[in-house]
């Protein structure tokens, strides 16, 4: 109890009544029922309480009935404050009617439909009046508990993880959040139906979802989401994206040819772990049966049970390309795993080159972009790409070093920002020490330029040095250089924290 609660006071219990079925209510919430003096419940301005009708057999006689009317039900009020104005307004006046009853001494049950602090009306209530009032939350059984036990099926196994959406979102938000869940609970349907069937499709999961209706209460229904018609949601209503853990059928020998589904998708999965995944890039990697990629950048993807992994070697990318596509040919949705962005000296050409020739037109293909090296660096900087860049990879290995000679040259003389990537390895030690010369041909030695090594991860560092000073053993494949333009600045702020930034404005000739 704290000092603001009053001495003498009714107790306040915000009393979770589960998912409908009045068998489904805790004995413990039974029994505060029953002997409740004050017995209080939302509804609509109809006047009926799904709430008051599941508790209905615990009452007894005697007991006050508060029932809180809602004074709205759609975001249409002529409200002042409109209509989360008109809902604090609603919600303060109710509290008070409680408020009342609680400083006479009578203790007040606040049914609430599930559990009361998830999505629940009496949470309005609560913190208007825990912090003066002796308070007890039962819990009770969620909507999405009853989705997943009347489907049948498992939410979350193994290390999945379960999102849970409110339907109001915009679309847009819908869909990343979706594109991005292992299993995931869509709450609050109703009108908002159409917009979540659309982001369901967009984000890949339409026939992943299940529709669950009223579940363990009178009109119950379960469907494929795919096959609900819109008009006839009701707000009580959720949609379920369920475990994708379940036993796959043996992957058929790669000599065997069947007509099926099968896809590929190139994920870019940004420069290092995790947090620079984008939701679309989460939610290829999830729904696909096989990850194809470079063994180092498959070891960043988390693994998932059921899903086959194929790792290779670095320089295999064309072979690596067509296992994918073979392997979506048999009817397998396949992730081809690339860091940074896909399309940026990555796994999305490889793939398409193959791709293109007869054999695998009719073979689907998709890419999920990704942060790129170049953009990652920039950002731990500062603004080094901040005007016009260009971007050259160093390597030698696919193209002569007299292109890239003369690609740097071109970009040198018209005062880009370049973007140096691949600049070296241990069979390629030349290409930094020849870039650095012939890029001082060009701009002053003091030109900034960032050295960037394994940014996001373990081992990420970032250092700022002079052009002249650029010391080509400093520098691996791990590594990305930013070098600046005439213009760019390399400033020193408080904390002695420098930051390289490329004006936006260039000089007149």
């Amino acid at each position: 109890m704290t000092d603001l609660q009053i001495s003498g006071a009714g107790r306040l219990y915000g009393v979770g009544l589960g998912p409908g079925d009045p068998s489904l209510v805790t004995v413990r919430a039974a029994e505060l029922i029953g002997k409740a003096d004050v017995v209080a419940y939302h509804s609509a301005r109809h006047g009926r309480s799904i709430a008051r009708s599941i508790a209905e057999r615990y009452l007894t006689d005697g007991q006050i009935e508060e029932k809180l009317v809602y004074p709205i039900t759609v975001e249409t009020t002529d409200h002042p404050g409109g209509y989360r104005g008109a809902l604090d307004d609603f919600y303060e006046e109710a509290a008070a009617r409680l408020a009342a009853h609680l400083d006479a001494g009578r203790d007040v049950v606040v049914l609430a439909e599930g559990d009361p602090l998830f999505y629940g009306s009496y949470q309005h209530m609560h913190k208007r009046l825990a912090h003066r009032y002796p308070t007890e939350v039962v819990p009770g059984v969620t909507s999405l508990s009853a989705a997943a036990a009347r489907l049948g099926q498992p939410l979350t196994e193994a290390e999945e993880t379960l999102t849970v959406i409110p339907g109001t979102l915009p679309e847009e938000e819908l869909t990343a959040r979706i594109a991005a869940a292992d299993s995931a609970v869509i709450m609050k349907l109703g009108r908002t139906f159409p917009a979540v069937r659309r982001a369901l499709e967009r984000a890949g999961r339409l026939d992943d979802a299940q529709y669950v209706e009223r579940a363990f209460m009178d009109g119950e229904r379960i469907a494929p989401l795919a096959e609900v018609e819109g008009d006839s949601v009701p707000y009580f209503a959720v949609a379920v994206l369920p475990s994708k853990v379940a036993p796959l059928e043996p992957v058929e020998p790669l000599d065997r040819r069947a007509d099926g589904a099968g896809a590929v998708t190139v994920v870019g999965t940004g420069p290092a772990g995790p947090l620079w995944l984008t939701p679309e890039a989460r939610g290829a990697l999830a729904e696909a049966t096989d990850l194809v990629g470079y063994t180092t950048y498959l070891d960043r993807v988390p693994e998932r049970p059921g899903q086959r992994r194929h790792g290779s070697d670095n320089k295999v990318e064309s072979e690596r390309a067509e296992y994918a596509l073979e392997l979506a040919r048999r009817g397998r949705k396949v992730a081809v795993v690339s860091s940074g962005d896909p399309g940026v000296f990555a796994m999305a050409t490889a793939v398409l080159e193959v791709a293109c020739e007869e054999a695998y037109r009719d073979v689907p293909v998709r890419i999920v972009p990704g942060m790129t090296a170049a953009h990652a660096a920039a950002s731990r900087a500062g603004a080094p790409l901040g005007h016009d860049y260009a971007v050259v990879s160093l390597s030698d290995r696919l193209k002569p070093w007299d292109v890239v000679a003369r690609r740097l040259r071109a970009a040198a003389e018209a005062d880009l920002v370049l973007a140096l990537y691949n600049p070296g390895s241990k069979s390629r030690t030349t290409q930094v020490a020849l870039a650095r010369d012939l890029l001082l041909e060009y701009r002053a030695p003091q030109t900034p330029v960032v050295m960037a090594r394994d940014v996001g991860g373990p081992t990420e560092r970032v250092r700022i040095v002079r052009l002249g000073e650029l010391d080509p053993a400093l520098v691996d494949m791990r590594t990305i250089l930013l070098v600046g333009s005439s213009q760019t600045q390399a400033v020193e702020r408080g904390g002695g924290v420098q930051v390289v930034w490329t004006p936006r404005r260039y000089p007149e000739a």
